[in-house]
């Protein structure tokens, strides 16, 4: 039995997680933590864990925070990023840290075990498209100490998701279908996004997204 820690700040997120390790007999989720700083404090009680699946976008320590934290004390326990975010920065600051892979949280089931397997065999788990991004990142680095994060502008994993949809043209209506929910919701998610990018309209949060590589 290989032993888990989910790091997620959002309940729901890590029951669907916790759904999605229950179709497999090898696992055992040991504990799930909020933030980084929850998960240090719950370490230091029972570090022997395996893996942990953790996410990047967390309130008092973030997710590529408590990687390089988990790293220096802790080398033995591999650690798979899981995340709705796929930014180029993202990518790059938890490759930095010493994240053993990077997985998108709509991941299904079959894939999340094989990629837990491949990582605790020695192997670097990545969802296809996280791969390509690596490969050109590898082939055109870039510095990205001059660039603002997301913490800046506190958008929420939703409004993030939202804003990636608006960046692919696509309308309220589809949005609201791919994401669940209804369009008024997207409608206010759009009103928040403005008023945290500081924007009067659409394609004002694209570019400034853009230029913020939040997208």
């Amino acid at each position: 039995m290989k032993k888990i820690v989910i790091v997620d700040d959002n309940a729901f997120l890590i029951k669907a997680i916790q759904e999605k390790l229950s179709f497999f007999e090898d696992f055992n989720l040991k504990f799930t933590a909020i933030n980084g700083e929850d998960l240090l404090a719950k370490l230091e009680k029972n570090h022997n864990i395996d893996l942990i699946l953790m996410d990047i976008e967390m309130p008092k320590m973030n997710g590529i925070e408590a990687t390089e934290q988990v790293k220096n004390r802790y080398p033995h326990i591999k650690i798979i990023m899981l995340t709705v975010f796929d930014n180029d920065e993202n990518i790059f600051k938890s490759i930095k840290a010493g994240a053993d892979g990077y997985l998108l949280k709509e991941v299904n089931p079959k894939d999340l075990h094989q990629g837990i397997i491949e990582t605790l065999n020695g192997g670097a788990t990545m969802t296809p498209s996280i791969a390509m991004k690596t490969l050109k990142l590898f082939r055109n680095p870039i510095t990205f100490q001059n660039i603002p994060n997301n913490e800046e502008y506190n958008l929420t994993g939703r409004e993030m998701e939202v804003l990636e949809q608006l960046s692919k043209g696509l309308k309220y209506n589809t949005i609201a279908d791919n994401l669940f929910i209804s369009s008024g919701t997207i409608r206010k998610h759009v009103e928040n996004i403005y008023t945290k990018l500081q924007v009067n309209n659409k394609l004002e949060a694209i570019q400034k997204a853009k230029n913020n590589n939040l997208i």
